[in-house]
Formats: structure tokens, C-alpha cells, sequence
């Protein structure tokens, strides 16, 4: 495969980043990831709108988007004959070369773009509480940054414990988010999502349920994943994906899952909404 950084194709394996790059030192960068059909990404322009506003929490100015598609398009074309009909997309934008420390440098950013093929998510999945809080009072929550240790370190302890994903309570003991997914429960016939106060991304998929179906957003507390009738992660890459499984709680996909599912996939033929 070949990726793209700063106006050039380049494989894939060469190296495009320096040894000071705040990006790999201490984590200052932002990224998007979407879900590419048929050669052809996904809400492009709301990804890039976030794109912009993470860059903007952090303090950074926003990428050129005019730059970043014609990145993305180069990729594309570069590798659609080994893309094939599901990929995943993902830029990155990080603050660039600096000192070794919090101080940054002057530049120049760093913006790359990398494609991968992909495959489906499984029908449902099983998730596992992690016993690590979101900090919502952080000044990267709600950002999606290139500062994804803890996520990294969750994730990793729910796959342990048998689970794809890692539901996570924010400080306050509320349901948040999952560490690349955000989570929806159906709790007496109603469709709920943290808001986003809880300190959980802004997800794309996450948007479009909430304008497309009759989800809205509600303060939960954690004990919900114990009680809700029917739970589902969302994300730009799983869509919309059911839990059978909540730690040892077991549940069965139901009708509201299906249906707001049903919902998304005939309203997302719409490659730009």
C-alpha cells in the first residue's frame, strides 16, 4: 500500500516522521478514521469538520482541508486495486518537529494519510467495564488525539477478559463512551446516549443516529449496563453493532438495535450526508 504525507506518496513502510515529531514524542496530534466503500470515504466532510475542531483544542491550526482531500485522493487512487469494496482511511495531523519536552516547535505539521483494506465487525460483540475512568474534565476529552495510551491500555484489558471493546465511566460514575466507540442503551423503550458532557467523542456515527432516529442524549449512570434491554456500540468502522455481552451479563440483540440499524444502512447509501 502506498500512504501519503506532506504532498508525496510514499510506501507505506518508509519512515516519514523525525525522531522529534511531537506526534510520536508526547502524543501532540490529532486523527481521524473513517470507513472507505467502494473507494469512497464516508462523511467525508464531517470528519474533516471534526478534524479541524480537535486541531483547534489542541491549540493547532486547523489543516489545510482543500490539501487534506487531495491527499485522501491520491491514496485512494494509489491503492484501489488492493483496497478492495471496504477499507479503512485515517489522517493524521500532529504539531511536528519539537523540543524534547511539552514545548512546541514552529513546524512544519505533519499531515499523512494511510489506507488499509478492511473487513465487517461480527453481528455483535461482548464488552468489558474497565476500571479506569474518563476524565471529563480533561482538556483533551471529546478530542480525538493522537494521545491514545489509556485507550490503548483498556482496550487491551477488555480483549483479555474476552471482550472487543472497553466501556468506560467518566469521573463523575456515568456512562461515557467506549475507547473508539460510542455506546447506546435502550432503557424502557427509550434509545439513549451519554451527551456530550460526559466527556465522550463527538462520533460521526453517533451524530447521524441522533439526527437520523429518535435516540437522544441523557445523563446514565453506570449501573444502566445492568439494567438496559438492549445495549449497542456505534462507530465509523463498526456502524452500528449490538452487544450480546456486558462483562458476565449476557443480552440478546433487540428490536430497537435492529431497527435503528436498519435506519443507518439505508440512510448511509448517502456516501457524503
Amino acid at each position: 500500500m502506498l500512504a501519503w504525507c506532506n504532498g508525496r506518496l510514499v510506501d507505506e513502510s518508509e519512515p516519514v516522521a523525525t525522531a522529534l515529531d511531537h506526534g510520536l514524542t508526547v502524543g501532540d496530534g490529532v486523527f481521524e478514521t473513517l470507513k472507505v466503500i467502494d473507494g469512497v470515504p464516508f462523511a467525508l466532510r464531517r470528519h474533516l469538520d471534526r478534524l479541524n475542531r480537535s486541531a483547534a483544542g489542541l491549540g493547532l491550526a486547523a489543516p489545510d482541508q482543500d490539501l487534506v482531500r487531495v491527499g485522501i485522493a491520491e491514496v485512494l487512487a494509489a491503492n484501489q486495486d488492493e483496497l478492495g469494496d471496504l477499507g479503512r482511511l485515517r489522517v493524521t495531523y500532529t504539531s511536528g518537529p519539537g523540543p524534547l519536552g511539552s514545548d512546541r516547535g514552529p513546524g512544519p505539521r505533519l499531515l499523512a494519510v494511510a489506507v488499509t483494506a478492511a473487513s465487517p465487525w461480527p453481528a455483535s460483540t461482548a464488552v468489558a467495564v474497565s476500571p479506569w475512568p474518563r476524565n471529563e474534565r480533561s482538556p483533551l476529552a471529546g478530542l480525538k488525539t493522537t494521545s491514545y495510551a489509556e485507550n490503548a491500555v483498556a482496550l487491551d484489558w477488555a480483549k483479555q477478559r474476552g471482550g472487543s471493546e472497553a466501556v468506560l465511566a467518566n469521573l463523575s460514575g456515568d456512562l461515557c463512551e467506549g475507547t473508539g466507540s460510542n455506546i447506546f442503551v435502550v432503557a424502557d423503550g427509550r434509545v439513549l446516549t451519554p451527551p456530550l458532557d460526559s466527556g465522550c467523542l463527538a462520533g460521526i456515527t453517533r451524530e447521524l443516529l441522533l439526527e437520523w432516529t429518535d435516540a437522544v442524549e441523557e445523563r446514565l449512570p453506570m449501573d444502566v449496563l445492568s439494567t438496559a434491554e438492549e445495549i449497542f456500540l456505534v462507530s465509523s468502522t463498526r456502524d452500528v453493532q449490538p452487544v450480546h455481552q456486558v462483562d458476565d451479563r449476557e443480552l440478546v440483540p433487540g428490536p430497537a438495535t435492529q431497527r435503528i440499524a436498519k435506519i443507518f444502512s439505508q440512510r448511509s447509501t448517502d456516501r457524503d450526508p
